[in-house]
């Protein structure tokens, strides 16, 4: 699966990737959650971002305490530091 990764940086350049929602790219998290805790935990983590990496994903100020969240298509809600710095700059 490493290998598989690194073939990709090699042949997509970075103008050609699609841009990805997380802070941390999606392959860059794989490739690290793959090296410290192995090929079936790397497998769960791109299964998840896959699936939650493919849009219907909604950035909003949380009312409550005033924090920029997203709510990705599972339903999971994470804070604006694992959030891609393009997409949190909401309008006031």
């Amino acid at each position: 699966m490493l290998y598989a990764i690194k073939l990709y940086w090699k042949l997509i350049p970075p103008s050609q990737r699609r841009k990805c929602i997380f802070k941390k790219s999606c392959s860059n998290y794989v490739f690290e959650i793959t090296q410290k805790e192995g090929t079936l935990e790397g497998l769960k983590a791109f299964r998840f971002r896959y699936k939650n990496c493919r849009g219907n994903f909604q950035v909003f100020k949380n009312p409550i305490n005033n924090e920029i969240q997203m709510i990705l298509p599972s339903q999971q809600i994470i804070n604006k530091e694992e959030i891609a710095d393009r997409l949190i700059n909401l309008p006031s």
